[in-house]
């Protein structure tokens, strides 16, 4: 192997590991700001259903978290990061299979319809506050006409157009990969 390739691996070999060591960092974050909603029967549903090309709401809502946490530090944005992390994890809460139409839920609109119907899951199962309540209401903006009115739904709002870019186009290699993939669970 000669040097310039060793040089290279190395260096793919440190980025692999601070990527891996950030993951875990956010992971336990997440953990740590989210116990009741990690372990709710209904978020565990959330496994269930499919979200954009072949990631679970339940991957894609975990993505938008990490990506939202990676955001404001990239940024420098200080924000509240336990309602980022809650409100993230529970923006689409709408707890149906959007791509099957049913009597109650045509699903026509649910671009336009489903943070409502996730808001109204999320308070009748969880104490929510006004940014979390805001995240949740206003991610899809500007399909929602008002905009997000904190900065934590500024970054959700953001963090899930990309998350959700990335999971419909399969652009991002590991996209969607969970912890227990990882071996962290």
């Amino acid at each position: 192997m000669s040097n310039k390739t060793r040089g290279r691996t190395l260096r793919q070999s440190r980025r692999w590991q601070r990527k891996l060591n950030d993951y875990r960092v956010s992971y336990r974050q997440i953990q740590k700001a989210a116990p009741d909603i990690l372990s709710s029967q209904n978020f565990y549903k959330t496994r269930q259903h499919i979200q954009h090309g072949n990631v679970t709401v339940n991957d894609h809502v975990r993505n938008v978290a990490r990506y939202s946490l990676a955001l404001s530090e990239v940024l420098h944005l200080r924000c509240n990061r336990r309602e980022l992390i809650r409100g993230a994890l529970l923006h689409d809460y709408f707890l149906y299979d959007w791509h099957i139409p049913d009597e109650e839920n045509p699903h026509n609109l649910h671009g336009f319809y489903h943070p409502g119907k996730a808001l109204k899951n999320a308070t009748s199962e969880y104490e929510l506050t006004d940014r979390e309540k805001d995240i949740i209401k206003k991610h899809m903006w500007p399909l929602t006409l008002v905009p997000p009115k904190y900065k934590e739904a500024w970054i959700v709002t953001a963090a899930d157009k990309w998350c959700s870019l990335m999971e419909t186009l399969h652009l991002h290699k590991g996209h969607g990969a969970s912890m227990e993939e990882l071996g962290e669970e």
